[in-house]
């Protein structure tokens, strides 16, 4: 029996779990504290589970002539590369106010690390868990590094093969038993030919004790509820207060009212898949009772008659023995006469077993 189970703060995620639905902000704040704390707010009221941020230290992470290349266009943010990342980086000032935001709304806080020195930073935080971007599936020395925090790891696994998902699950693991796994796709927006959302269904059956996931780039929240379907119970979706902002994220990230349908149409999902287990509901036994058959007699029947398959018919409703039962009438003796339509009861059979040719 599987152990999936991952518990972020307070919620323990599972598959008898709801989603644990991440807002994932990224930049969409543009280097405004006060936007941010609106997106984070938001997030909250439209009963998202985590808001999260991205951390990069963009001089440990890109080459000199990477963040001093021009960077030009409606999405800049800065004349070059790096003054366009570094526009939008947050620091100490603005994720100590937001995580309060955050604490105070009552919604989970972390971040994205994309280098060594942004998990030290986000680990001043004691943040409930750190996320691993998709480009860094392959970078086991950071992997490794982040797993020796402790946190929980959410991995999203974009662009990668099954070699290199393995491959990132054995770096972490043996470290770190606290791992979501995240089918991606880095296709921005994705369309629905390029979710490959069966993979929800292979990461499922490679890592049977690893909580599975989906971080999606399509547009929309029919993906996630597939997903969840699937069995994926963390779900990352960005988010943006306006689709029409320059950036490079803003057109394929969810707005506040359809962050609130994905999280309400979620939980319907939950309460349609309900329990594995095939009952008879509560709910079910009326019309089981006016729709289902039980034994009648045919016609009527005499003290003493010896049943046969024409002396009994299957009629509505179903509140007597039931048809699979007929065999225990077949061959039997009545003790009673029974009248057309009356419904047969094992009190009414004589003692003694079937005859032979019953």
């Amino acid at each position: 029996m599987s152990s999936r189970e991952l518990a972020i703060a307070d919620r323990v995620i599972s598959d008898r779990s709801g989603a644990y639905v991440i807002a994932e902000i990224g930049h969409n704040h543009e280097g405004d504290l006060e936007k941010a704390e609106r997106l984070v707010l938001s997030a909250a009221v439209k009963g998202a589970s985590a808001a999260k941020l991205q951390k990069r230290d963009n001089k440990t992470l890109f080459t000199k002539a990477m963040y001093a290349q021009p960077y030009e266009g409606r999405n800049s943010f800065g004349p070059t590369y790096g003054e366009h990342r570094e526009a939008l980086e947050f620091g100490r000032t603005e994720y100590t106010h937001l995580a309060q935001v955050a604490k105070e709304a009552g919604i989970d806080f972390f971040s994205t690390a994309f280098d060594f020195p942004s998990v030290d930073f986000l680990m001043e935080f004691d943040p409930p868990a750190i996320k691993i971007a998709s480009a860094d599936l392959s970078n086991t020395p950071l992997l490794g590094y982040a797993a020796k925090t402790g946190k929980p790891l959410i991995v999203s696994t974009g662009g990668g093969t099954r070699d290199e998902v393995r491959r990132a699950v054995d770096t972490i693991l043996p470290v770190n038993p606290n791992l979501a796994l995240l089918q991606c796709t880095a296709v921005y927006p994705a369309g629905p030919a390029d979710l490959n959302l069966s993979v929800i269904t292979r990461y499922r059956e490679d890592y049977p004790d690893v909580v599975v996931g989906f971080s999606g780039h399509d547009l929309g929240v029919e993906a996630s509820l597939v997903a969840y379907t699937l069995g994926a119970r963390v779900i990352e979706k960005h988010f943006t207060l306006d689709q029409s902002r320059p950036g490079s994220d803003h057109h394929f990230s969810l707005t506040p009212p359809q962050l609130g349908t994905l999280t309400a149409a979620l939980d319907t999902t939950r309460q349609m898949l309900g329990s594995p287990e095939k009952t008879c509901s509560a709910q079910e036994l009326a019309a089981v009772r006016k729709l289902g058959k039980k034994l009648v007699a045919a016609h009527d029947l005499p003290e003493g008659h010896l049943l046969t398959e024409c002396d009994v018919a299957c009629k509505s409703p179903g509140d007597g023995l039931k048809p699979y039962q007929m065999d225990q009438l077949l061959g039997r003796r009545l003790a009673v006469a029974v009248r057309e339509d009356e419904a047969f009861e094992m009190e009414q059979l004589a003692a003694g077993p079937p005859t032979a040719n019953g």
